[in-house]
């Protein structure tokens, strides 16, 4: 445990992911915000442009170049793509740690970055030195990283839910994973576009990015890792009419060894000791409303006996286990702080 407070900032603080952070840092008993940095809103009150934080946070959008993020402890980049990998060196530099909810230190290959978010990765080095921020899986090397690639929303989903099996070598890999996966509205973004207008969201759902998604790479390298062998994957996202939440399917063909074994136990004993995973009894399916505010992931399998499938049913608030819950998480774990420090959050129902 740390005898101070952690002095934190976040650079891009007018987005859904930032307002998210503000929302879980402002109670956060470990910590003194001291920085929310925007180029566009500088000199304006925070809670001027978000109400619900009145009263809870007192400070005023600042512009990047006087925000003195070098007298942090940590900061958050919750920007686009690009952003983080611009500023990483010096705030490492000044001894500062960096948590990226972007994509700039998610993906170790530059060439497969630079092919699926158009620019060039501008520190190659400081990105050999991340770790990927999914604790449940990587708790230890996350506990003396310096920069944290937060992971996209999706593959916390999809990898949380296929780790156990993975890890035991359960999955029959001659037939590929196939993730179907849906995400609330504000896995957009905070920003003016027609597709996510009310009027066209609404009484709809879309299947998007099915040529190709930018969270695919991401989870085929690390579901490449954790099977250590080539994996085949199929995944197809899908926009549904409502602000938070994620819902992901997923169907694996299992082994020969797995068909005997009762995985519900498996999955029970694997994350027995996760505080944020829960695995539902048998028969027990899960509803996005179940997560919505908190950083709870849950998840639910179905054997498909007649066919040698296994269906995984994965929940998650998108803003909070899938970035900015997340992201805490993982500050805690570099801090040396109780895991579940400030991200305690019942789930919100109706």
């Amino acid at each position: 445990m740390i005898n101070k407070k952690l002095k934190v900032g976040i650079v891009g603080g007018t987005g859904y992911t930032g307002v998210e952070l503000l929302r879980l840092l402002a109670v956060h008993p470990q910590v003194a915000l001291t920085a929310i940095t925007s180029r566009g809103e500088a000199g304006l009150a925070v809670a001027d442009m978000f109400p619900s934080l009145r009263g809870y946070v007192d400070l005023t959008f600042t512009d990047p170049a006087q925000a003195n993020l070098d007298q942090c402890d940590v900061v958050f980049f919750a920007t686009p793509h690009g952003v983080a990998m611009s500023q990483a060196q010096a705030l490492l530099d000044a001894n500062v740690k960096v948590i990226d909810l972007a994509a700039d230190f998610r993906l170790q290959d530059t060439a497969i970055f630079e092919k699926w978010y158009k620019m060039p990765h501008s520190c190659p080095t400081v990105l050999q030195e991340s770790v990927y921020g999914i604790p449940e899986l990587y708790r230890e090397q996350i506990k003396s990283a310096k920069v944290i690639g937060n992971p996209g929303c999706y593959p916390t989903t999809v990898l949380l839910g296929l780790a156990p099996l993975l890890e035991q070598g359960l999955i029959d890999l001659t037939a590929p994973i196939i993730a179907d996966a849906k995400s609330g509205v504000s896995g957009a973004g905070r920003k003016a576009e027609v597709a996510t207008l009310f009027a066209e969201s609404s009484d709809n759902m879309k299947a998007y990015g099915v040529s190709g998604h930018r969270h695919h790479p991401e989870i085929h390298a690390q579901l490449t890792q954790l099977a250590g062998q080539p994996v085949q994957f199929i995944f197809v996202p899908h926009l549904i009419p409502m602000i938070r939440g994620m819902l992901s399917t997923i169907y694996v063909k299992l082994s020969e060894q797995a068909k005997a074994l009762d995985l519900q136990a498996l999955f029970e004993k694997r994350y027995q000791h996760e505080r944020f995973v829960d695995v539902l009894p048998a028969g027990v399916f899960p509803e996005t409303r179940s997560v919505r505010g908190s950083n709870q992931i849950r998840i639910a399998l179905h054997k498909q006996v007649e066919t040698g499938y296994l269906t995984l049913v994965v929940v998650q608030d998108n803003l909070v286990k899938g970035a900015a819950g997340q992201a805490i998480q993982n500050m805690n774990i570099m801090f040396n702080l109780a895991e579940n420090t400030g991200l305690e959050v019942v789930p919100l129902l109706p």
